[in-house]
């Protein structure tokens, strides 16, 4: 059987294994998938241990992404503009790297939740890792404008910088949080961890415009921080990200297997696990 693994640290909470069986089920896929803890200082070791032994790719997750973009032969577009990777593909041809990141976003956001993302206003919290994952997806989309935000404004405003080339006729901009006052916005998605320390990044009132939807990539119990916010805020919507690890998870699938899996009826039944 084929092998596939997620690999972090820490990883014992980690849902992909669970997904990706689903996943081989559901596909009559023959392969296995688990759960590789990777010393701190060791990653590039654990891959190619894990690679001599017959593996076949790997999901990449915290704190290695940046470490797999270096051991990476051969990059994706998307992973090259994110500076980040979070699948790895094994081949004669060596290592391949792809960021399923923000494909997992865009497909959550249009498959699941339905939205039309061409010619919107879109607000992109963050500007770190999982920003730029997100960046390249989000464009190509073709919103009407794409505007980063981050506490600290010149890492919004390089950002941007970088990803310029990639806008086309989208109005890219950056600014700080405080700067956004006097704009709203059809999509707001929060990109940063402000989640994790029970926090919610500090926005001006005002910036949802009627009928917005309010998404933040981290998921929980409930609504998160940023979530509770805009709901006090005036959004209209809320999301969270368990939709986009569950997309994320089938575009890593279709890389390595050549198809796409049905995802409705993992997320439906992971959802259902949280709100028990």
């Amino acid at each position: 059987m084929d092998r596939y693994a997620v690999i972090g640290n820490p990883i014992g909470h980690s849902k992909s294994p669970r997904i990706h069986a689903a996943f081989a089920a559901q596909t009559a896929q023959d392969l296995t998938y688990e759960a590789v803890l990777a010393p701190l200082d060791a990653f590039a070791a654990t891959v190619t241990a894990f690679r001599a032994s017959g593996g076949k790719g790997m999901n990449v997750t915290v704190p290695f992404k940046l470490e797999a973009h270096a051991l990476a032969d051969h990059l994706s577009d998307r992973a090259a503009a994110a500076g980040a990777v979070n699948t790895l593909a094994f081949s004669e041809d060596g290592i391949f790297g792809d960021n399923t990141d923000g494909a997992g976003l865009v497909r959550d956001l249009t498959a699941n939740l339905g939205l039309a993302l061409h010619g919107t206003r879109m607000l992109l919290l963050g500007a770190g890792g999982a920003a730029r994952g997100a960046m390249l997806p989000l464009l190509a989309a073709q919103p009407a404008s794409l505007t980063v935000a981050n506490r600290t404004t010149s890492k919004a405003v390089a950002l941007a910088a970088q990803m310029r080339e990639h806008a086309g006729a989208v109005d890219l901009d950056a600014c700080g949080f405080e700067e956004l006052s006097s704009r709203r916005f059809d999509i707001v998605i929060n990109a940063t961890a402000a989640s994790l320390a029970d926090q919610a990044p500090p926005l001006p009132t005002g910036i949802y415009a009627d009928h917005a939807l309010a998404y933040d990539m981290m998921y929980g119990t409930g609504d998160t921080p940023f979530l509770a916010a805009a709901r006090l805020a005036g959004a209209a919507r809320m999301a969270d990200g368990l939709g986009m690890l569950v997309e994320q998870a089938a575009e890593s699938f279709l890389l390595w297997r050549g198809v796409r899996p049905h995802t409705a009826a993992i997320l439906a039944q992971l959802r259902l696990e949280l709100q028990s």
